[in-house]
Protein backbone atom coordinates (compact mmCIF):
# COMPACT_ATOMS: atom_id res chain seq x y z
CA UNK A 1 0.00 0.00 0.00
CA UNK A 2 1.25 3.27 -1.09
CA UNK A 3 1.48 6.51 1.77
CA UNK A 4 -0.62 8.43 1.57
CA UNK A 5 0.44 11.78 -0.18
CA UNK A 6 1.32 14.58 2.24
CA UNK A 7 -1.03 17.35 2.72
CA UNK A 8 -0.47 21.60 2.55
CA UNK A 9 0.84 22.43 6.21
CA UNK A 10 3.24 18.83 6.34
CA UNK A 11 4.84 19.91 2.70
CA UNK A 12 5.09 23.17 4.19
CA UNK A 13 6.67 21.89 7.58
CA UNK A 14 9.01 19.56 5.56
CA UNK A 15 10.38 22.96 3.62
CA UNK A 16 10.62 24.36 7.42
CA UNK A 17 12.71 22.33 8.80
CA UNK A 18 14.91 21.58 5.62
CA UNK A 19 15.89 25.65 5.36
CA UNK A 20 16.80 25.48 9.21
CA UNK A 21 18.51 22.20 9.03
CA UNK A 22 20.29 24.11 6.26
CA UNK A 23 21.01 27.33 7.29
CA UNK A 24 22.23 26.06 10.64
CA UNK A 25 25.18 25.09 9.13
CA UNK A 26 25.68 26.95 6.14
CA UNK A 27 28.99 28.92 5.89
CA UNK A 28 27.74 31.36 2.87
CA UNK A 29 25.99 33.90 4.94
CA UNK A 30 27.47 36.45 7.05
CA UNK A 31 28.70 36.02 10.70
CA UNK A 32 29.85 39.08 12.90
CA UNK A 33 33.55 39.21 13.80
CA UNK A 34 34.26 37.87 17.64
CA UNK A 35 34.39 41.29 19.06
CA UNK A 36 30.60 41.77 18.70
CA UNK A 37 30.01 38.93 19.96
CA UNK A 38 28.58 40.41 23.54
CA UNK A 39 25.12 39.48 23.75
CA UNK A 40 24.06 35.96 23.39
CA UNK A 41 25.60 32.70 23.78
CA UNK A 42 26.25 30.38 21.75
CA UNK A 43 26.35 28.83 18.13
CA UNK A 44 25.31 31.86 16.41
CA UNK A 45 24.07 29.98 12.98
CA UNK A 46 22.50 27.22 15.03
CA UNK A 47 20.29 29.41 17.19
CA UNK A 48 18.99 31.60 14.30
CA UNK A 49 17.97 28.95 12.45
CA UNK A 50 16.03 27.71 15.11
CA UNK A 51 14.55 30.95 16.07
CA UNK A 52 13.58 31.16 12.36
CA UNK A 53 11.46 27.95 13.11
CA UNK A 54 9.65 29.18 16.14
CA UNK A 55 8.88 32.54 13.87
CA UNK A 56 7.00 30.55 11.36
CA UNK A 57 5.19 28.01 13.41
CA UNK A 58 4.07 30.23 16.82
CA UNK A 59 3.84 33.33 15.23
CA UNK A 60 2.59 32.69 11.55
CA UNK A 61 5.42 34.71 10.03
CA UNK A 62 4.62 34.98 6.83
CA UNK A 63 7.57 35.75 3.92
CA UNK A 64 5.94 38.35 2.69
CA UNK A 65 5.38 40.47 6.07
CA UNK A 66 6.38 43.45 7.92
CA UNK A 67 8.77 42.78 9.98
CA UNK A 68 10.30 44.94 12.77
CA UNK A 69 13.53 43.28 14.91
CA UNK A 70 13.33 45.12 18.17
CA UNK A 71 16.58 44.57 19.63
CA UNK A 72 18.31 42.84 16.69
CA UNK A 73 22.10 43.31 18.13
CA UNK A 74 24.02 41.56 15.76
CA UNK A 75 21.97 40.34 13.29
CA UNK A 76 21.62 36.56 15.17
CA UNK A 77 17.66 36.66 14.25
CA UNK A 78 18.35 38.66 10.92
CA UNK A 79 20.77 36.47 8.78
CA UNK A 80 18.07 33.63 8.37
CA UNK A 81 15.40 36.04 8.04
CA UNK A 82 16.92 36.93 4.82
CA UNK A 83 16.81 33.43 3.29
CA UNK A 84 13.13 33.37 4.39
CA UNK A 85 11.55 36.69 3.59
CA UNK A 86 10.63 37.57 0.32
CA UNK A 87 11.80 40.87 -1.52
CA UNK A 88 8.74 42.59 -1.32
CA UNK A 89 8.82 42.05 2.41
CA UNK A 90 9.91 44.31 4.59
CA UNK A 91 12.45 44.14 7.75
CA UNK A 92 13.69 46.65 10.15
CA UNK A 93 16.21 46.12 13.11
CA UNK A 94 16.83 48.19 15.77
CA UNK A 95 18.97 48.20 18.60
CA UNK A 96 20.71 50.78 21.47
CA UNK A 97 24.20 49.04 20.35
CA UNK A 98 25.57 51.33 17.62
CA UNK A 99 28.75 49.36 16.84
CA UNK A 100 26.00 46.13 16.03
CA UNK A 101 23.55 48.31 13.33
CA UNK A 102 26.69 49.44 11.86
CA UNK A 103 27.85 46.16 11.37
CA UNK A 104 24.80 44.78 10.32
CA UNK A 105 24.00 47.52 7.73
CA UNK A 106 27.04 46.75 6.19
CA UNK A 107 27.22 43.31 5.62
CA UNK A 108 23.66 42.57 5.43
CA UNK A 109 21.74 45.46 3.46
CA UNK A 110 24.05 45.96 0.32
CA UNK A 111 22.96 42.25 -0.50
CA UNK A 112 19.63 42.88 0.54
CA UNK A 113 17.90 46.01 0.24
CA UNK A 114 14.84 45.33 1.78
CA UNK A 115 16.76 44.71 5.41
CA UNK A 116 17.13 48.39 6.58
CA UNK A 117 18.18 48.68 10.09
CA UNK A 118 18.38 51.80 13.08
CA UNK A 119 20.39 52.63 15.88
CA UNK A 120 17.75 53.90 18.76
CA UNK A 121 19.93 55.54 21.25
CA UNK A 122 17.87 54.82 24.38
CA UNK A 123 20.29 54.86 27.73
CA UNK A 124 21.24 50.78 28.67
CA UNK A 125 23.48 50.57 31.44
CA UNK A 126 25.32 46.96 29.26
CA UNK A 127 24.48 48.08 25.87
CA UNK A 128 24.00 51.64 25.29
CA UNK A 129 25.57 53.70 28.99
CA UNK A 130 26.12 57.08 26.75
CA UNK A 131 22.51 56.89 25.42
CA UNK A 132 20.37 60.55 25.58
CA UNK A 133 16.84 59.14 25.99
CA UNK A 134 15.53 57.12 28.97
CA UNK A 135 14.28 53.52 27.88
CA UNK A 136 10.82 54.83 29.72
CA UNK A 137 10.58 57.55 27.37
CA UNK A 138 11.66 55.91 23.90
CA UNK A 139 9.31 56.15 20.88
CA UNK A 140 10.28 54.08 18.10
CA UNK A 141 10.71 56.38 14.77
CA UNK A 142 8.15 54.54 13.06
CA UNK A 143 4.16 55.12 11.83
CA UNK A 144 1.34 53.77 13.83
CA UNK A 145 -0.13 50.34 12.38
CA UNK A 146 3.35 50.13 9.82
CA UNK A 147 4.48 46.39 11.00
CA UNK A 148 3.17 42.94 10.87
CA UNK A 149 5.37 41.18 13.48
CA UNK A 150 7.45 43.16 16.27
CA UNK A 151 10.29 40.53 17.01
CA UNK A 152 11.44 40.72 20.28
CA UNK A 153 14.35 37.99 21.50
CA UNK A 154 16.08 38.47 24.38
CA UNK A 155 15.06 42.11 24.99
CA UNK A 156 12.49 41.42 28.09
CA UNK A 157 15.50 39.74 29.63
CA UNK A 158 17.52 43.33 30.05
CA UNK A 159 14.46 45.50 31.14
CA UNK A 160 12.73 46.85 34.23
CA UNK A 161 8.86 47.02 34.89
CA UNK A 162 8.80 50.70 33.46
CA UNK A 163 10.76 49.96 30.07
CA UNK A 164 8.40 47.00 29.62
CA UNK A 165 5.38 49.05 29.99
CA UNK A 166 6.64 52.14 27.08
CA UNK A 167 8.16 49.61 24.96
CA UNK A 168 4.88 47.46 25.01
CA UNK A 169 2.89 50.63 23.86
CA UNK A 170 5.27 51.67 21.30
CA UNK A 171 5.02 47.99 20.21
CA UNK A 172 0.96 48.21 19.87
CA UNK A 173 1.62 51.45 18.26
CA UNK A 174 3.21 50.25 15.07
CA UNK A 175 1.49 47.29 15.13
CA UNK A 176 -1.48 46.94 12.46
CA UNK A 177 -4.91 45.01 13.69
CA UNK A 178 -4.19 41.40 13.56
CA UNK A 179 -0.16 41.76 13.96
CA UNK A 180 1.99 39.62 16.81
CA UNK A 181 4.65 40.03 18.69
CA UNK A 182 6.75 37.29 19.74
CA UNK A 183 8.56 37.96 22.87
CA UNK A 184 10.92 36.07 25.05
CA UNK A 185 11.60 36.23 28.65
CA UNK A 186 12.67 34.59 31.95
CA UNK A 187 8.73 34.14 33.33
CA UNK A 188 8.61 33.75 36.86
CA UNK A 189 5.51 31.38 37.85
CA UNK A 190 5.49 28.51 40.08
CA UNK A 191 7.49 26.13 38.30
CA UNK A 192 10.29 28.78 37.20
CA UNK A 193 10.35 29.66 41.16
CA UNK A 194 10.43 26.19 42.55
CA UNK A 195 13.54 25.82 40.19
CA UNK A 196 14.94 28.92 41.61
CA UNK A 197 14.36 27.89 44.87
CA UNK A 198 16.03 24.59 44.18
CA UNK A 199 19.23 26.13 42.31
CA UNK A 200 18.13 24.25 38.90
CA UNK A 201 17.97 27.91 36.95
CA UNK A 202 20.53 29.49 35.30
CA UNK A 203 20.93 32.56 35.23
CA UNK A 204 20.17 32.09 39.74
CA UNK A 205 17.99 34.40 40.34
CA UNK A 206 17.59 34.83 44.39
CA UNK A 207 15.01 33.07 45.34
CA UNK A 208 12.51 35.81 46.43
CA UNK A 209 9.17 35.04 46.26
CA UNK A 210 7.84 37.99 47.32
CA UNK A 211 9.47 40.26 44.52
CA UNK A 212 7.76 40.43 40.90
CA UNK A 213 11.07 41.31 39.20
CA UNK A 214 14.56 39.39 39.79
CA UNK A 215 17.78 40.28 39.17
CA UNK A 216 20.24 37.28 38.41
CA UNK A 217 23.42 39.98 39.51
CA UNK A 218 22.91 42.91 41.96
CA UNK A 219 26.12 44.90 40.51
CA UNK A 220 24.33 44.75 36.95
CA UNK A 221 21.00 44.50 37.24
CA UNK A 222 19.84 44.49 33.50
CA UNK A 223 22.02 41.63 32.45
CA UNK A 224 19.49 39.43 33.24
CA UNK A 225 15.98 40.13 34.62
CA UNK A 226 12.72 37.88 34.97
CA UNK A 227 9.24 39.01 35.89
CA UNK A 228 6.69 37.72 36.96
CA UNK A 229 4.43 36.52 34.63
CA UNK A 230 1.15 37.99 35.47
CA UNK A 231 2.53 41.41 36.05
CA UNK A 232 4.20 40.75 32.54
CA UNK A 233 0.80 39.64 30.77
CA UNK A 234 -0.73 42.75 32.40
CA UNK A 235 1.47 45.34 31.12
CA UNK A 236 0.87 44.00 27.35
CA UNK A 237 -2.77 43.41 28.00
CA UNK A 238 -2.43 47.47 29.42
CA UNK A 239 -1.33 48.68 26.04
CA UNK A 240 -3.63 46.24 23.64
CA UNK A 241 -2.00 43.24 23.18
CA UNK A 242 -3.38 40.00 24.39
CA UNK A 243 -1.37 36.24 24.41
CA UNK A 244 -2.37 34.57 21.60
CA UNK A 245 -1.75 31.18 23.10
CA UNK A 246 -0.05 29.87 26.56
CA UNK A 247 3.41 30.30 26.88
CA UNK A 248 5.89 28.12 25.13
CA UNK A 249 8.23 27.72 28.50
CA UNK A 250 11.80 27.40 28.30
CA UNK A 251 14.49 25.33 30.01
CA UNK A 252 15.96 28.01 31.56
CA UNK A 253 14.28 27.48 35.22
CA UNK A 254 15.24 23.68 34.75
CA UNK A 255 12.41 22.29 33.09
CA UNK A 256 12.91 19.58 30.69
CA UNK A 257 11.79 19.38 27.39
CA UNK A 258 11.27 23.14 26.71
CA UNK A 259 10.48 24.53 23.54
CA UNK A 260 14.01 26.80 23.83
CA UNK A 261 15.92 28.52 26.80
CA UNK A 262 13.93 31.58 27.71
CA UNK A 263 10.05 31.46 27.61
CA UNK A 264 7.92 32.20 24.40
CA UNK A 265 5.20 34.66 24.26
CA UNK A 266 3.26 35.32 21.32
CA UNK A 267 1.12 38.66 21.83
CA UNK A 268 -1.42 40.22 19.11
CA UNK A 269 -2.97 43.33 18.57
CA UNK A 270 -6.91 43.32 17.94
Amino acid sequence: MSAAPLSRQDRRDDRLDWLCAHLATTRFLPVPPPELMTCGDGDYRAIGAEFLGHFVRRAGLDPTERVLDLGCGIGRMTVPLTQYLAETARYEGVDVDAAAIAWCARAITPVYPQFTFRHLDVIHPLYNPAGTLAAEHAALPFASASFDVVLLVSVLTHLDRAAVRRYAAEIARVLAPGGRCFATAFLLNGPARAGIATGSARPAFPDRPEETVLHADPEAPLAAVAHDEDALLASFLAAGLRRRRPAAYGTWSGRKGGASFQDICVFERG
